[in-house]
């Protein structure tokens, strides 16, 4: 025989395995390039400049109480999240790889953000998202966006409703106008503090904030393309200015909006704040890279286009970073402007573009005009935001659902309710690896009772023939044939089988054709169950693995004299008859 040193180890016919055709490597050009220049570059006449440019009115219109709203959320002044959407959404449309993002403040950081900033400061906050930039980046230059999409939709599911539940508490402060000095970011604290400020509710503010859900609810049922949240702000804002409500507004509370863009600056920061907002800053990258990556993903599965997802992360990243530095705050895509965006009519990246610039002419035209929003109905908006990203019927249908996928699913909903964001998406993906392994071990099993090789014709005859039957071979030749994966976790299951062998045969075959993988624990296992088998007398061969598997299973240390590898089950036999193996 030839040496086992290489794909070709075996010189005879039948040996080499077929080759598989793999497409070409895509280019870094291709993977990096923005949507804006491909957009461009396919053609883009004056017809599509003006859908984009009424989509990006549209969705500007949905984007202004979100942004002042989201940022008041997180403990912010109302200014940074409109700062974010301009310069952060303008950024990840130019450089993004997805045709119809809109990027800026969302709701699934509200949560993160609130926590942040009552640990480090704004400060921290802006440090731990320059390092989130970067990471972003980093993770898409390294090629590694396409991992995002493991993330089991249990996890998803569970961080999203969860979240929804703490923005809905978040809002209760100033949808009931309570008299709340300074409001905890964890759950449990907060509602010990609300509960002991009910007292001080405003009858006037929760009549504004239960108006203004039944006018969003309203407009939606009878005009669901008016742009309900900007009506509702509007006309919160003419009610407590015509009767002259005593209940908080953007100018009572924040003193208004400024009219043009801070200078671009940043804090003074030391290694020590550098350790402490570490884990923060991976938070922000990984709830950013989620989130940027689903809302893609919608767009894509409302168009029928297909995103680049290291380009977009690597324009997440960009975005982040230039955000904070405009005295900012984190921006992601966000699924509910991006989908606008899509209804709207958009062509391609520029409507994000146009959604940048007249948030831009608001800010410069109308920004007095923002002192007059109250706070209630801000909250009255969150309050909706927060029913519609809940997934009840996704919840239930999972809580319905395998055992594994509702375990997953409510531990990654409780978490992220009464502890960490990133601890329960961290326990949540490491569930959903466990319920996987599992699922992949239980598929994986030893048959050795049937034929191992199906039937073919043979020549010149018209029926058909087994071309193996254990029964007809002897107690001298054993064949067993793996199906599924050999990894580490179907391991004891393949070994106790291979164990369980009487006694010793001439001839053992083990057919891997349908095992797709092995790993360095399954190879080991086999090694050691070969060295027993060798040390008996017996001659062991590997018939029908693919390239891939004889690979691994070579660098393992299965080689000769150990054991033999064949195409399949018959040349195996073949060769132990042309090597005078004797058998029973």
């Amino acid at each position: 025989m030839g040496s086992d040193r290489g794909p070709s180890l075996d010189p005879r016919p039948g040996a080499d395995l077929q080759k598989s055709v793999r497409p070409p490597e895509p280019t870094f050009a291709e993977l990096f390039t923005p949507k804006l220049i491909t957009v461009l570059r396919e053609g883009y006449h004056l017809a599509d400049l003006r859908n984009d440019a009424i989509a990006g009115l549209t969705v500007a219109i949905v984007a202004l109480p979100l942004s002042m709203a989201i940022a008041i959320a997180c403990g912010l002044d109302p200014a940074k999240g409109l700062y974010t959407a301009i310069i952060g959404g303008f950024i990840i449309s130019v450089f993004g790889g997805s045709r119809f993002q809109i990027g800026g403040p969302a709701g699934a950081f509200i949560v993160l953000i609130a926590t942040v900033v009552e640990r480090h400061g704004y400060d921290g906050l802006v440090l731990a998202t320059l390092m989130a930039g970067l990471l972003m980046m980093a993770i898409g230059f390294l090629r590694l966006g396409t991992y995002i999409k493991y993330i089991p939709y249990p996890v998803t599911i569970g961080f999203t409703a969860g979240i929804a539940v703490i923005i809905l508490s978040s809002q209760l402060k100033e949808f009931l106008g309570l008299a709340v000095e300074k409001e905890p970011a964890a759950l449990i604290p907060k509602l010990e503090v609300l509960v002991r400020a009910l007292p001080t509710w405003n009858s006037a503010a929760a009549a504004v904030a239960v108006l203004s859900i039944a006018l969003i609810w309203f407009v939606r049922r009878v005009r669901p393309t008016w742009p309900a949240f900007l009506i509702a702000v509007v006309a919160g804002s003419v009610l407590a200015y015509v009767f002259q409500l005593d209940i908080a507004t953007i100018g009572t509370r924040f003193g208004g909006v400024p009219s043009t863009l801070p200078q671009p600056a940043l804090p003074a920061f030391s290694f020590e704040k550098v350790r402490a907002v570490l884990p923060d800053a991976i938070a922000i990258a990984l709830l950013g890279a989620i989130e940027s990556l689903l809302s893609a993903v919608v767009a894509d599965g409302m168009t029928g286009r297909r995103h680049r997802s290291n380009c977009e992360l690597v324009a997440q990243g960009g975005a982040n970073m230039a955000s904070v530095v405009f005295s900012g705050m984190p921006a992601t895509g966000t699924i509910a402007r991006t989908a606008t965006n899509v209804r709207s009519g958009a062509k391609g990246p520029l409507a994000g573009v146009f959604h940048s610039v007249y948030l831009l002419l608001f800010m410069a035209v109308a920004a007095p005009l923002a002192s007059y929003i109250p706070l209630a109905t801000l909250s009255a908006v969150l309050v909706v935001v927060a029913w519609n990203m809940a997934e009840r019927e996704e919840f239930i249908a999972l809580i319905k659902s395998s055992t594994g996928d509702r375990l997953i699913l409510l531990a990654t909903f409780l978490l992220t309710v009464f502890e960490d964001l990133t601890m329960a998406i961290g326990v949540g993906v490491v569930l959903g690896a466990f319920q996987f392994l599992h699922r992949m071990a239980e598929s994986t099993r030893v048959d050795s009772e049937i034929p191992l090789v199906p039937e073919d014709v043979a020549d010149d005859v018209g029926s058909t023939r087994t071309s193996y039957e254990p029964s007809q071979m002897g107690r001298d030749v054993i064949v067993y044939r793996v199906r599924g994966a050999l990894f580490f976790g179907a391991t004891t299951a393949v070994s106790s089988v291979l164990d369980r062998i009487g006694s010793t045969p001439k001839l053992f075959v083990l057919d891997l054709t349908e095992v797709p993988l092995v790993d360095s624990t399954a190879a080991n296992a086999l090694k050691r169950f070969a060295s027993k088998l060798q040390a008996a007398g017996a001659t062991v061969y590997l018939t029908g693995a693919s390239k891939s598997v004889r690979r691994s299973l070579l660098r393992d240390g299965l080689r000769r004299p150990l054991v033999r590898y064949a195409k399949d089950v018959e040349t195996a036999l073949a060769y132990t008859q042309t090597e005078n193996v004797e058998l029973g």
